[in-house]
């Protein structure tokens, strides 16, 4: 996405972000919104297209990877990315030119810069347009959320043949959430909404993102978040070990220090190369979730992709 980068610190009379003084604020209770012009739609990355009507998110989970991007608009990366939402209000309008004219058929990944269905949402109403445009040029597309909200939208994405949700549920321990994920609904709520999603025809898998080493990844923890997003139907399962890239790994470790700080230690040998834990501990914890997903016919597939016959007929199995 080609966002405006301002200039951190202008002159005397300039010290606040240029997004602040350029963008047109509004207050929604305690979120400020900056709506934006933007200049772009589609982000060309490794994995293919991204897209993102919001930046920052409400729902203020500490681990968000994205957080360094509010740094680049001059904006706090921890309360300010929580609290400081940019809404590319013309976000619909830019995606259908360059679905016309840039966009060269791969997948699009939608809410990669802060979740499509967050409170902002509510307000803005960007996703139906969003989505008609993606099933009116035939883009194959996986919309990425924790929120309820989507199911306003389930009519329209089960029309688009080419659509698929991913919910991300890293565990089902919600006493760790309601301090890590604040903001986000609990993790049973996402699992009936796999179910329900799914049910109106719309695929819908899981993403297992971030396990949390030594908090949420004991065999007993992921055997229990398999088995609930196998029970809820998900068509798809992929785990994803914490990363701490700048912006998020202040802001976690700062949440590990004051709820486990008997773990900095350990955290400090794990990620001591950067944002990447140690691979090692990464592959040994992915294969786990791997194998138990597996059982219960669940491949690591985008969920608008049919999973493999072998591991079809498994899951029908697992079901009676």
């Amino acid at each position: 996405m080609r966002w405006e980068a301002p200039a951190l610190l202008a002159g005397p009379s300039e010290a606040r972000p240029r997004i602040e003084r350029t963008a047109v604020t509004r207050v929604h209770g305690g979120l400020t919104c900056y709506e934006v012009q933007a200049r772009g739609a589609l982000e060309r990355t490794a994995e293919g297209w991204a897209l993102s009507p919001y930046r920052g998110c409400a729902q203020a989970c500490r681990y968000c990877a994205v957080r360094r991007g509010h740094r680049y608009l001059g904006l706090d990366t921890g309360t300010g990315f929580d609290s400081r939402i940019v809404v590319r209000t013309n976000i619909v309008r830019r995606l259908r030119a360059e679905l016309a004219s840039a966009w060269d058929g791969e997948h699009v990944r939608v809410g990669m810069a802060g979740d499509c269905y967050q409170g902002a949402e509510e307000i803005y109403r960007l996703m139906p347009g969003v989505v008609a445009a993606l099933r009116e040029a035939g883009a194959p597309f996986t919309v990425h959320t924790k929120s309820t909200l989507i199911l306003r939208d389930a009519g329209l994405l089960a029309a688009a043949p080419g659509a698929g949700v991913v919910v991300s549920i890293a565990f089902v321990d919600d006493q760790i959430r309601r301090t890590v994920e604040p903001g986000a609904p609990g993790a049973q709520k996402r699992l009936e909404l796999v179910a329900e999603l799914n049910e109106r025809g719309v695929p819908c898998g899981v993403v297992m993102a971030p396990i949390l080493p030594l908090l949420t990844d004991s065999p007993d923890q992921l055997a229990a978040t398999v088995r609930r997003a196998a029970d809820a139907g998900a068509v798809s399962l992929t785990p994803q070990v914490l990363r701490l890239p700048p912006g998020a790994r202040e802001w976690y470790l700062a949440w590990l220090d004051e709820h486990h700080p008997a773990l900095a230690g350990r955290y400090g040998e794990l990620y001591a190369r950067g944002a990447e834990a140690d691979p090692g501990y990464v592959g040994r914890v992915t294969g786990q979730v791997l194998q138990l997903a597996a059982r219960y016919g669940m491949s690591p597939t985008r969920p608008e992709q049919p999973l493999p016959l072998a591991l079809s007929a498994h899951r029908q199995l697992t079901l009676l």
